[in-house]
């Protein structure tokens, strides 16, 4: 951005736009790649340093973020997102983009209309009001940023493991989604036959870990590296971080979410795999010490704990989609198991995806 504004001819584009620059930001492909909490806190850093950049020129920045609908594509609660950004962030417009599936849900009535404009409106009015309670200091800084590289170094050891690309593959609904249409672009880039996380694009990566009922990529990493922290006598600063930090709360909430949305009693059977049963049991002990993690440094008795409607919200609709995610999963393994009746429970696989992601609401 540095170069393109000093190109006198650029500049003087801008100057015909009333010294605004709009940037796009994308968070679905950042916390596919690099875990839920370095990618936010990475986008978090860059869009100060953007800020600085355009002030620096005279030039107000306007971000258009790039928001999924979960929080595992930097989605979640879009007005604490809003209200928890720094002081160093430019606020000068919100802009985001809006998931097909909670268009209706969030816009289909006047009244939902209204409501969430409402919250956008007052998100951008918090964060000039909260301003000295957005200041993050450098200590805080320096927590986060050793948070966000241990978790890191956990999801790259997860991606890289010989099974990832397998399980998916075989154990969750990522190959069908292609075929359902929901998505607004292909499910991965290139002709590659072969799979892999780099042609895949983020809504089926999610969306598949969310049919699961394992949501990987909203949590995964954050439980190995708050207890490395608290192991290392760190438990009462964290918890400082999450009472005093909303930005860092907001990420721990949105997390909440993520793990609260989670039943592994739906893959147990993944257990008793042969070929699956170590890579289940590692996804389940990182859901486990999460969980337990997050509880311990926001001092809650359970997830969720001060968002009673959205728990409650959550638990209801979870109730609803189980019946059609055992369907699925059954399908999934007679399709395993190479039944003569194949086409079949694979249409039942494709059909079952439109249910649950409506019901879901924000699974991909």
């Amino acid at each position: 951005m540095t170069e393109l504004f000093e190109i006198p001819e650029y500049r003087n584009h801008i100057t015909q736009r009333n010294n605004f620059q709009t940037i796009m930001l994308g968070f679905s492909d950042g916390t596919k790649d690099g875990g839920y909490l370095q990618a936010n806190w990475s986008i978090f850093k860059t869009k100060e340093n953007l800020t600085s950049v355009c002030n620096h020129h005279n030039i107000k920045a306007i971000f258009f973020d790039g928001r999924g609908g979960p929080p595992a594509r930097g989605g979640g609660k879009t007005h604490r997102f809003y209200a928890s950004q720094s002081e160093r962030i430019a606020n000068h417009a919100i802009q985001i983009t809006i998931q097909g599936q909670t268009i209706t849900s969030k816009y289909g009535t006047k009244a939902h209309f209204i409501h969430n404009c409402e919250q956008l409106l007052t998100a951008g009015l918090s964060h000039n009001l909260s301003e000295k309670e957005n200041v993050i200091s450098e200590d805080s800084r320096q927590i986060i940023e050793q948070l966000a590289k241990i978790s890191f170094e956990k999801y790259t050891e997860l991606k890289n493991h010989e099974k990832f690309i397998p399980y998916l593959e075989n154990k969750s609904t990522l190959k069908y989604y292609g075929d359902t249409n929901i998505g607004s672009r292909p499910t991965k880039r290139g002709d590659n036959k072969k799979l892999n996380l780099k042609d895949l694009r983020a809504i089926p990566f999610v969306g598949s870990w969310s049919q699961l009922k394992q949501n990987v990529p909203g949590y995964f990493g954050i439980g190995t590296a708050i207890k490395k922290l608290i192991d290392n006598g760190k438990l009462s600063e964290m918890q400082k971080l999450f009472s005093e930090v909303p930005f860092f709360k907001a990420l721990i909430l949105n997390s909440m979410m993520s793990l609260n949305k989670c039943n592994f009693n739906l893959t147990n059977y993944i257990n008793k795999d042969a070929e699956f049963k170590e890579f289940w049991q590692l996804l389940f002990e990182e859901y486990n010490l999460s969980k337990e993690m997050v509880l311990l440094i926001s001092g809650y008795k359970f997830l969720m704990e001060e968002e009673p409607i959205s728990r409650s919200s959550i638990e209801i609709r979870e109730k609803i989609v189980l019946p059609l995610l055992v369907i699925q999963q059954s399908a999934l393994q007679k399709i395993e198991e190479e039944s003569k009746y194949k086409n079949s429970y694979e249409k039942i696989v494709k059909r079952s995806l439109y249910g649950n992601i409506n019901a879901s609401r924000n699974s991909a």
